[in-house]
C-alpha cells in the first residue's frame, strides 16, 4: 500500500472556496478504484492549514488518481493563488492494523 500525506496552506481569504474544491475532489477520489482513504484534516492551532492523507492499494492506483480528470481540476482549481504552499509526502506502508 502507498500512502501520502499533503500537507496545504490556503489564502486565509479562500478558504471556503478551498473546502468546496477540495469536498468535491475528495468524492470523486474516493470513488476511484485503488483508493483506501482520502482524508482532510484542519490544523487546530491554524484554520487555513489543512492535512490530507490518502492511502492506495498500490503505485499504479496513485498514478491512475494523478492522471485522473478530477485530479487536473483540482489542480487548475488550486492554482493562482488558492493555495499559498504545498508539501507532500509518498510512502510504502509497511506497518499497520
Amino acid at each position: 500500500m502507498i500512502s501520502l500525506t499533503v500537507l496545504l496552506e490556503v489564502d486565509p481569504a479562500r478558504t471556503r472556496e478551498f473546502l468546496e474544491a477540495m469536498s468535491a475532489h475528495a468524492a470523486a477520489t474516493r470513488a476511484e478504484p485503488g483508493c483506501r482513504r482520502f482524508e482532510l484534516h484542519r490544523r487546530l492551532e491554524s484554520p487555513d492549514a489543512f492535512v490530507l492523507w490518502e492511502a492506495y492499494d498500490d503505485l499504479a492506483a496513485l498514478e491512475a488518481h494523478h492522471a485522473s480528470g478530477h485530479f487536473a481540476r483540482w489542480v487548475e482549481r488550486s492554482s493562482g493563488g488558492l493555495l499559498r504552499a504545498k508539501e507532500s509526502v509518498r510512502c510504502e506502508v509497511l506497518d499497520r492494523e
